[in-house]
């Protein structure tokens, strides 16, 4: 079978992908691949559901405009397929006085990528709006918000089918190789020649790209996370997501609610 463009991986950065190339252009002959028998089984489907605002990210970076960009575009998607989020707000909370400048980085930080209704807060101030939480300053990050992103996927793949996307799912990807300019996809069904491939297959995405070449440098180091629901009775405890201050010695956010 020959496809313009084959997608590998279907989380939810293989879906939007796949998504906007269609919408942007029709009847683009288009297939996206999942080894899994389901969409979002792996990072998609388990994660805290949270949409980022672009707090944290260096001005002006890549990952800043993408995160601020895609935000927006988040947001206009789910309003226009009326897939539910909700903005809770988030309070960065600083809990000793180390922490007190790069709380202030954050907020400046912050600021610097246009998120202009952020705001400091007092101990007494963060004591009105989360009773439960200590600390010693905080910032109120009013932008964030939680979201079900498997349904947000759900949405994109029901999107894609519409615009006449095929998507295979419980096929892994065995190989990839070269025929006259077009690449060959062998899975562990069928196999497809398409003219551009897109790797989407997250934490497998760097195994993905070997077979397409050795001198790719490049390893993904995964984090395994955990998760604890809190009981309906004391789901008052918490009003907002409160996240500590990031620690520069570590590559993510730490313990966060």
């Amino acid at each position: 079978m020959k496809y313009d463009v084959v997608v590998i991986g279907g989380g939810i950065v293989g879906l939007a992908t796949a998504y906007q190339l269609l919408k942007k252009k029709p009847g683009l002959k288009l297939a996206l691949i999942e080894k899994e028998d389901r969409l979002c089984k792996h990072q998609t489907g388990n994660n805290s559901g949270v949409i980022h605002s672009g707090l944290y990210y260096k001005p002006g970076s890549l990952k800043a405009k993408n995160c601020i960009n895609g935000y927006k575009m988040l947001l206009e998607f789910c309003d226009q397929e009326s897939v539910p989020y909700e903005l809770c707000g988030k309070v960065v909370v600083a809990t000793d006085d180390f922490q007190k400048p790069l709380l202030e980085n954050l907020y400046n930080r912050g600021l610097e990528n246009g998120l202009d209704q952020i705001s400091k807060l007092s101990i007494d101030e963060l004591k009105e709006i989360e009773p439960h939480v200590n600390g010693i300053a905080a910032i109120n990050v009013p932008y964030t918000g939680i979201i079900d992103y498997p349904a947000v996927a759900e949405k994109y793949a029901e999107k894609i089918k519409s615009f006449g996307g095929e998507i295979f799912l419980g096929e892994k990807v065995v190989n990839i190789s070269e025929s006259n300019g077009d690449s060959i996809i062998e899975t562990s069904k069928k196999t497809l020649e398409t003219s551009l491939v897109i790797n989407c297959g997250g934490l497998y995405s760097d195994k993905l790209a070997r077979q397409t070449s050795e001198d790719v440098d490049l390893k993904i180091i995964p984090f395994r996370g955990e998760y604890f629901k809190l009981k309906p009775e004391k789901e008052y405890l918490v009003k907002h997501l409160i996240y500590p201050v990031p620690d520069p010695n570590f590559p993510f956010l730490g313990v966060h609610f």
